[in-house]
């Protein structure tokens, strides 16, 4: 994906490690388990509204994810 709008460096903020100020405080993960595809793992806003729900969310595919026990 290209990011087509104009920038000016000097108006640019620093990445950070900091969430941010509007973001949500906890996620909810769904991990659904199928039998002829790999399973997906969902995440998105615990508490979203049905609205935000359709664009604040992210799926990812068997193998590109770990259990949390498995990183600790």
């Amino acid at each position: 994906m290209t990011n087509t709008a104009p920038t000016n460096a000097d108006d640019e903020t620093p990445p950070t490690d900091d969430a941010p100020a509007d973001g949500p405080d906890e996620l909810t993960a769904v991990v659904v388990e199928r039998d002829s595809e790999s399973d997906q793992c969902t995440l998105y806003p615990t508490g979203a509204s049905d609205e935000a729900l359709v664009t604040e969310w992210i799926t990812a595919e068997e193998g590109s994810f770990v259990s949390l026990e498995e990183m600790r």
